[in-house]
């Protein structure tokens, strides 16, 4: 019971802490999860029907704004496309330059924005986000919504309007979505166990819902 009591005391502390820190301290923090991102990004399965790969930055995507909350996660994945368009190597494959954010997998990165930032607002907004359930069931949206919603647009736009070659929902679906289903599951799940594994269950950020739980298990 001590040791459970003194783990939950170190996750408090440590995301108050990361809660507190100055800007500076931030954005170093924001650079490294990019970092995270980029090199994850080189594991790399290419497909011989689609010119979306099979990568591992998704996993990095899902656990930056858990790592760094409100806003910061979509800052270090704003870093990301960034620093990969002004020149730094890290896009999969080492890619970089801004033809890549504008080629057929483009969407995905503007997607990985909106996917961290909505992560990280529902982990430092609301104690009950922090759960397994609640947190497979976040990530799973912004996984399938907000990182294949802008991917499949930009993939359809690319290959209609750059490969001139008018491409049905199916078609699209079955090059940019459904061989990745299995595998963007099971990293959500991974994911969702470690969000829930290393988040304290007491409010360090004023959330919305302190106070309101406290009889309720968060499994």
């Amino acid at each position: 019971m001590a040791i459970a009591t003194r783990i939950n005391q170190t996750k408090y502390q440590v995301f108050r802490w990361r809660h507190e820190l100055a800007v500076p301290q931030k954005l170093a923090l924001a650079l490294g999860v990019a970092a995270l991102t980029g090199l994850l990004a080189q594991v790399r399965i290419p497909l011989p029907w689609s010119p979306v790969p099979v990568t591992g930055q998704t996993f990095a995507v899902l656990l930056a704004g858990v790592l760094l909350g409100k806003y910061w996660g979509g800052i270090s994945l704003g870093m990301y496309a960034g620093l990969g368009v002004a020149g730094l190597p890290w896009f999969a494959g080492g890619s970089s330059g801004l033809g890549y954010l504008a080629g057929p997998t483009g969407g995905y990165i503007i997607g990985f924005i909106l996917a961290s930032l909505f992560v990280g607002h529902f982990t430092d907004t609301y104690l009950r986000s922090r759960s397994f359930v609640s947190m497979l069931a976040i990530m799973l949206f912004a996984n399938f919504i907000l990182i294949y919603g802008p991917g499949l647009l930009q993939l359809g736009l690319w290959a209609n309007l750059v490969k001139g070659q008018p491409t049905s929902f199916a078609a699209l679906l079955g090059m940019g979505a459904i061989p990745f289903i299995a595998g963007d599951v099971t990293k959500a799940i991974l994911a969702a166990a470690i969000a829930r594994g290393i988040t304290p269950k007491s409010a360090y950020n004023g959330e919305v819902d302190k106070g309101k739980w406290e009889s309720w298990r968060l499994p």
